[in-house]
């Protein structure tokens, strides 16, 4: 290679970009190396014509063009990674690939077994779906996420402080749900079931970043795991239905009646499995899956801006006050919680070298849609909190986290404006986001852990 000023920088430039190369499960190792050989090549080429290093970089790395079209290239150069990918067992390109594909796959059936024992195990206690559903709403995500930590702690090769840290966040999550003595019509009980979950999720990513928790490109690496877990998941619950629906009209037809091996085995212990594989889908085949994070994105980002901005307007037009009761409270922060989501899964399938473009106004545009919403639902809480009914534990829970996602959504707008006016990286963005997790942790901790004693079990 031709010998230039500032070997180092452009060594860490190299070797920064070789890394966002690897993160495109269709190139391996080998491709890497040879589009490596290609820069560099480019690099000396405009190096000798006149240019600094950087700028050499620069203006290579641009001529290779978008690294998504250059993995699909390789993808269709190379057609048969991507069938190997759809095979159970990976990849197995080396003896010691193969080793690995299978020994994950024991894990995960292991882990997945374990989930499908853990929703049964109650039952040895007296306690039923039909009769114990307040238990078994607050309890579900402790049968099957404890499971999937496990998985994923294994594979990361977590250290034992990191695994300490899981099993007390996993031990203080079943506390709170169960120590408290509530009533099963109790608000403290939807609270704690509808923020566990996210109390929890949150340690799964505590497992799956492991020992390299500081690192922003790990967390951002959760933030698009849980997106392609999530369409795992719904795709298993999907086919799980179809199958539930076989069954029970089949068995049917001969005089049988499966109910209540689908209600009582089926659909729990399938739930509860469908977590862990969901995960283990995601792990070994995610450059099948990552290729949807853009068609998805640029699908439902200007669906939901275009709803956003109708809802304003008709605000605006009919004069009329957000009803603030706990299920338009629930609705709103879940719209909110899919606008932030579809950010994010945008930001961890965008490629950060490309400039600005239409599609980054058009996420401002959501961004700012969402922050006046949320105005107006803080504005109605607030006002609500002083009437007759006073501060409920849902109007609690939703002043806070509308509080949350008010900074959240604020900073992302200045951050994404500034980023179109190209006075702010992208990198700036991606380490805002990522950086603001624990904010959410910290808050669906404080909800199941303080609130119920605080409004003397409501």
């Amino acid at each position: 290679m031709t010998a230039h000023e500032g070997p180092q920088e452009l060594e860490a430039q190299f070797e920064q970009w070789r890394q966002y190369v690897l993160r495109r499960r269709e190139l391996q190792a080998v491709d890497a190396d040879e589009l490596e050989d290609h820069l560099r090549g480019s690099v000396d080429e405009l190096v000798a014509a006149g240019l600094s290093p950087d700028e050499a970089f620069l203006v290579a790395v641009k001529r290779m063009g978008s690294l998504d079209d250059l993995s699909r290239e390789f993808a269709r150069e190379h057609s048969e990674r991507l069938w190997k990918q759809l095979v159970l067992t990976g990849d197995s390109g080396s003896p010691v690939g193969g080793t690995r594909s299978v020994r994950d796959l024991w894990v995960m059936l292991g882990c997945a077994a374990g989930a499908v024992v853990s929703v049964k195990v109650p039952a040895l206690f007296g306690l039923s779906f039909a009769d114990d559903g307040s238990f078994y709403a607050r309890n579900f995500t402790l049968f099957a996420l404890p499971w999937l930590a496990a998985y994923l702690a294994w594979r990361r090769g977590a250290g034992r402080t990191v695994i300490a840290a899981l099993a007390v966040l996993f031990v203080l999550g079943a506390v709170a749900a169960n120590a408290y003595p509530l009533a099963d019509d109790s608000q403290s009980v939807v609270v704690t079931s509808i923020h566990l979950p996210i109390a929890l999720w949150l340690v799964v990513g505590l497992a799956y970043v492991a020992d390299d928790w500081r690192s922003s490109r790990r967390r951002m690496d959760f933030i698009r795991f849980t997106g392609e877990w999530f369409i795992y998941l719904v795709l298993m619950a999907l086919g799980g239905g179809v199958l539930s629906a076989f069954l029970f009209n089949t068995f049917a037809a001969i005089g049988i009646v499966p109910e209540a091996f689908i209600s009582q085995w089926l659909l729990p212990g399938g739930a509860a499995a469908a977590v862990v594989v969901a995960g283990w889908l995601v792990e070994a085949k995610q450059s099948v899956v990552e290729n949807i994070a853009p068609v998805l994105t640029r699908l439902f980002t200007p669906l939901f801006t275009a709803a956003l901005l109708a809802f304003l307007v008709a605000v605006v037009w009919t004069s009329h006050g957000i009803d603030v009761e706990r299920e338009a409270l629930l609705l709103f922060d879940l719209l909110l919680v899919v606008v932030l989501g579809l950010l994010l899964y945008s930001l961890s399938a965008r490629d950060p070298l490309a400039p600005p473009g239409p599609f980054d106004k058009l996420q401002l545009a959501l961004v700012v849609s969402a922050l006046a919403i949320d105005v107006l639902v803080l504005l109605e809480i607030t006002g609500r909190i002083t009437d007759e009914y006073g501060g409920t534990p849902n109007r609690a829970a939703a002043l806070g986290e509308n509080v949350i996602l008010l900074v959240n959504l604020a900073w992302s707008a200045w951050l994404l404006l500034s980023f179109i006016r190209r006075r702010t990286p992208f990198a700036a963005l991606e380490r805002w986001q990522t950086g603001y997790l624990p904010v959410y942790a910290a808050w669906a901790w404080i909800v199941v852990l303080v609130f119920p004693p605080l409004f003397s079990f409501a």
